[in-house]
């Protein structure tokens, strides 16, 4: 049965440009640092046309940004196999074939290897696309068998020197990471707490900044390590943080800002008064109390659907692009896979930024290339500074990143020798058109049933907490231990709640969603939260509203 509640394809806001992140200029910089080097010697060796094999490895700077280094080290080291596999698989098919429908075939099945395998281990920013871009480019490049062995270990080392790019600010600013999702978490903590729990927007705020306080734990969680006074400190101000969105009327904003501010740079962590004789012995217990993550068959099932999707739609965009003549449609399979999001509404929205931003990238690429075709110097030039700047704007909005991918996309293809502008411009539109309604169309075709029961096991998850920290509360005296590991996982199933509630809204052709439930179960929740953190006694009886009296600062 479908849903009773109809669905629009949105257009408004759909290319409104956000808020930069404050970490914008780091994926920059690190791209530029990554790609620039190789690129240079290659440029020397008179070698422009292996750039396309180092930039697989270059490119892998672009990931883990927001993970604490220790983390990060394991992200990158999995982010450079995976982008090394991708480009094996590829190469390998295009040095025994040069039959375009069975490369279509293969790039197709890729495309869902890797999208599936990103979502499932929530690898980040930019996900799966730039691995497919790789790796459906590779299969129409012209390879032999024994080039393979030099090809990969160019990729390879291109992407050991990401690694260490990626790696080196934890030098200067070891917990950078943490520090950001700290406060970013009382920012949002704060921006709850102006609402005082009431009014219009007060649910939405309320949404957000539990969802910033659960990755600021996760954040903290992922380091792996024994806490230090550092990570100490940063638990202490997530605690005030979840004291805000427990009990917003109870909170002043006002510091919960100031220690955001503090965090910034590499300067003190403000270390904040205990509400309560024992709190100490409540940090920390997210790691001795974490649930033990599922298994990846689990992870992976629920996203058979998006892998069907994004399988079919890069077939029927691959298929459709020889259709029109176009030699090597890889361009088409990296539209349609870029398209795929959590439900077929924000899919639409990615087409729209697709599309536009793609449309005027070949128009500034066709300005770019008089100026780019001077030199071979020129050319890797222009294409570092798109590169940099695709992740600078890419940001504030897909579309605008889009803007800047496409030249350098392009001008990539000419690394190996100059061609033809207009061809290229007139196989790059056409690929992005088919990309885009072959990827739409599979996305509405390849229904989701699941996004109902996965919504259901949601719902069930948050009661059963609940239920668990409601009867938790009852008992005279509670063990604090298991009190604040109900709270944390009470907290961390609203989240989730919140998460599938939206994916599922969003999904086509299936049976009504009990909006109502989960309404009252998420605003049952948070009530049982502010009860547990009263209990807890984490509630200050005094608010502070001088940060500078109640804290004391040590060094990270």
């Amino acid at each position: 049965m479908s849903s009773a509640t109809p669905h629009r394809l949105p257009l408004a806001g759909v290319l409104r440009l956000g808020r930069p992140s404050d970490i914008w200029f780091k994926p920059a910089l690190s791209v530029a640092v990554a790609v620039a080097p190789p690129n240079l010697i290659l440029l020397a060796l008179g070698r422009l046309d292996l750039a396309m094999y180092t930039m697989a490895g270059s490119l892998c700077a672009l990931y883990g940004h927001n993970r604490p280094y220790a983390a990060r080290a394991r992200l990158l080291a999995w982010v450079v196999l995976g982008m090394v596999g991708g480009l094996a698989v590829a190469l390998l098919a295009a040095a025994f074939t040069q039959h375009a429908v069975v490369l279509v075939a293969v790039g197709a099945v890729l495309a869902a290897v890797q999208k599936a395998a990103c979502d499932a281990t929530r690898v980040g920013p930019p996900g799966n696309v730039v691995l497919t871009f790789i790796s459906s480019a590779s299969l129409f490049a012209p390879q032999t068998p024994g080039q393979l062995p030099g090809h990969l270990g160019l990729a390879l080392a291109a992407g050991a020197w990401a690694w260490l790019v990626g790696m080196a600010p934890g030098l200067v600013r070891p917990h950078g990471p943490e520090r950001r999702a700290t406060a970013q978490a009382m920012r949002a903590a704060a921006a709850y707490a102006d609402t005082r729990g009431t009014g219009d927007g007060h649910a939405g705020a309320r949404a957000a900044g539990a969802a910033a306080i659960h990755a600021a734990w996760q954040s903290l969680l992922a380091t792996g390590a024994r806490p230090d006074r550092t990570r100490r400190a940063l638990e202490q101000l997530l605690v005030r943080a979840e004291v805000a969105l427990a009990a917003p009327a109870d909170t002043d904003p006002a510091p919960l800002r100031a220690w955001a501010r503090d965090l910034r740079g590499t300067g003190r962590v403000p270390r904040v008064a205990a509400p309560r004789e024992h709190a100490d012995e409540l940090l920390g217990v997210a790691v001795e109390q974490a649930a033990p993550r599922p298994s990846l068959r689990n992870r992976l099932a629920p996203l058979a659907p998006l892998a069907a999707r994004t399988a079919t739609g890069c077939a029927l965009a691959g298929y459709a692009s020889l259709a029109l003549g176009v030699g090597r449609p890889y361009w088409a399979l990296v539209t349609a896979a870029s398209l795929y999001q959590a439900n077929v509404t924000l899919t639409w929205s990615r087409g729209v930024q697709r599309v536009v931003g793609n449309l005027v990238g070949v128009l500034v690429f066709a300005a770019l290339v008089p100026l780019a075709h001077l030199h071979p110097a020129a050319l890797v030039l222009c294409a570092l500074v798109l590169n940099c700047a695709a992740e600078a704007l890419i940001g504030r909005n897909y579309w605008l990143g889009t803007v800047c991918v496409t030249p350098m996309a392009l001008l990539v293809t000419e690394f190996a020798h100059v061609q033809d502008s207009t061809e290229l411009i007139t196989e790059r539109v056409a690929d992005t058109l088919v990309g885009a309604a072959a990827g739409f169309v599979a996305a509405v075709v390849v229904t989701n049933r699941r996004a109902g029961d996965r919504l259901e096991l949601a719902l069930t998850t948050a009661e059963r907490a609940r239920e668990n920290a409601a009867r938790l509360l009852a008992e005279a005296q509670p063990a604090p231990h298991a009190l604040e590991a109900a709270r944390r996982g009470l907290a961390a199933a609203l989240v989730d709640l919140r998460a599938t509630a939206d994916a599922a809204a969003g999904e086509w052709w299936q049976r009504a969603l009990p909006e109502d439930r989960v309404v009252l179960t998420e605003q049952s929740g948070h009530r049982t939260l502010a009860a547990t953190v009263r209990r807890q006694g984490l509630v200050p009886r005094h608010r502070d509203r001088d940060p500078g009296r109640t804290t004391e600062d040590i060094r990270p």
